[in-house]
């Protein structure tokens, strides 16, 4: 892990880089629809970004990380969606993106939110507090894909609808 990265929130002028950061970053996956850039300006543009973290060392954007509300039918209070979560290839698997979920985490929690959920590999979301259960479900998904981290002890269960720029 670097200890020289910097985290700080979105600015204006990243919106370009964050694009491009994104796209590059989900075009080798398997699962990627190839919308998930277009997906952060469209929170950008709803009003749904919560939250916009970038990584960065000495002054150079690595990683980056949004926030969004989210619903959960079955749960209370305030829910938040990690994603999508970008790492430049070259400094991929060395603790950024846990760094960076960390610390948004951190942000959600301290301002009253009940807790968050994703779509990712439990491989990679388990070691940061994140669990499924065969309640929690996202259209016809995998439950070990649908995750959730709770900050108030509930173990939310129902559907989870993300915000519009994510469906």
């Amino acid at each position: 892990m670097h200890d020289h990265v910097t985290l700080r929130p979105e600015r204006a002028e990243d919106q370009k880089t964050l694009h491009a950061l994104i796209a590059a970053a989900f075009a080798p996956m398997n699962f990627s629809d190839g919308t998930e850039a277009d997906a952060l300006d469209r929170l950008r543009r709803d009003g749904d970004l919560s939250l916009s973290l970038i990584a960065t060392i000495e002054a150079n954007i690595v990683g980056h990380v949004a926030f969004s509300p989210a619903t959960v039918s079955g749960a209370e209070g305030d829910w938040f969606a990690l994603g999508p979560i970008a790492i430049k290839a070259p400094f991929q698997r060395q603790g950024i993106g846990t760094k960076l979920s960390l610390a948004g985490l951190d942000w959600l929690k301290a301002r009253g939110a009940a807790g968050c959920v994703l779509i990712g590999n439990p491989h990679v979301y388990g070691p940061m507090g994140f669990a499924s259960n065969a309640s929690l479900t996202h259209g016809d998904l995998p439950h070990a894909f649908v995750q959730f981290v709770s900050f108030t002890g509930t173990v939310p269960q129902g559907e989870v609808i993300f915000a519009p720029a994510l469906r």
